[in-house]
């Protein structure tokens, strides 16, 4: 008989290690994963600009934080969207061409970045959904008469996303847009340095905990779906998401437009400034 409790220990113990895994891998990878935080460089009020600060009621009882910046009278509206990390601040060199060329515009800060309300994590589709948001913040409004998005890396896939599933955007840019999100993940770190069964269950857990395969929500995937006009942009000396990435997406775009900005990093916003010129031409000529 006494040997029969040491053998339930034994058995017990792994059980026990297993369920505390489940339990707390996820925890770790919302912990690891968690967005930087990173300052406000400047607001509208900086760039002379006519600022009016919102907030929008958000998914979960989250909100938004957002400055719309008003155009003249009845205008087209642009919805811009940063990155992992990001904030809105850090979008505003795109608010005076903008501004200049007759649009309203609303930089938002997605859940867990800038100003907004905090959740329990940040994932591409949280980035969609708060995005939908501000579109329709904009379409409740009389003085816009169409609705365009602006997005920047994970903020450009969540604007395929977002785009793929509604059918009322005049247009969409997207700025350093990934292909899949698993495969960008798996081939970074810290994905790449683990042992390939440990990866793997890392990917498997994050597909969990944001609620969707990434085959499902990849923009390779969704773009097809995608009814508005569709502009790429690309850095081709992107060093985070490979300008591949770009031709990848184009290869699947049901009308191919593409702008490949020589010399450009990832999140290098100077230098996709340069070609801003390009930007406004797209949505003048399909927002009115």
């Amino acid at each position: 008989m006494p040997t029969i409790i040491p053998m339930k220990r034994k058995l017990l113990m792994p059980l026990l290690a297993g369920a505390g895994l489940v339990y707390l891998f996820p925890a770790a990878l919302k912990f690891a994963f968690r967005p930087p935080q990173r300052p406000i460089p400047q607001t509208p009020k900086d760039l002379d600009l006519p600022e009016e600060e919102v907030w929008l009621d958000g998914p979960r009882g989250k909100r938004l934080h957002a400055w719309f910046i008003r155009a003249q009278g009845a205008a087209p509206a642009v919805v811009v969207l940063h990155g992992w990390g990001g904030n809105a601040g850090l979008m505003l060199p795109f608010a005076p061409p903008l501004h200049r060329a007759g649009f309203h515009t609303l930089f938002v800060d997605a859940r867990n970045h800038g100003l907004s309300d905090h959740d329990d994590h940040s994932s591409m589709p949280r980035f969609a959904e708060d995005l939908d948001v501000a579109v329709d913040w904009l379409l409740a409004r009389e003085d816009v008469t169409s609705v365009g998005v602006v997005g920047h890396s994970v903020g450009a896939g969540a604007s395929i996303l977002a785009a793929s599933r509604r059918g009322d955007l005049g247009a969409v840019v997207s700025l350093s847009a990934f292909a899949h999100p698993g495969e960008l993940m798996g081939s970074s770190k810290p994905f790449n340095v683990l042992p390939g069964p440990l990866a793997n269950l890392a990917l498997h857990t994050t597909e969990r905990i944001i609620g969707y395969d990434f085959d499902e929500i990849a923009p390779r995937n969704r773009i097809g779906h995608v009814q508005a006009p569709l502009l790429l942009v690309h850095g081709d000396a992107d060093q985070i998401v490979p300008v591949s990435n770009v031709y990848d997406l184009a290869e699947r775009m049901p009308t191919r437009r593409v702008l490949i900005v020589p010399g450009a990093g990832h999140s290098d916003l100077a230098s996709f400034g340069s070609q801003i010129g390009e930007v406004i031409g797209f949505l003048s000529e399909h927002l009115h």
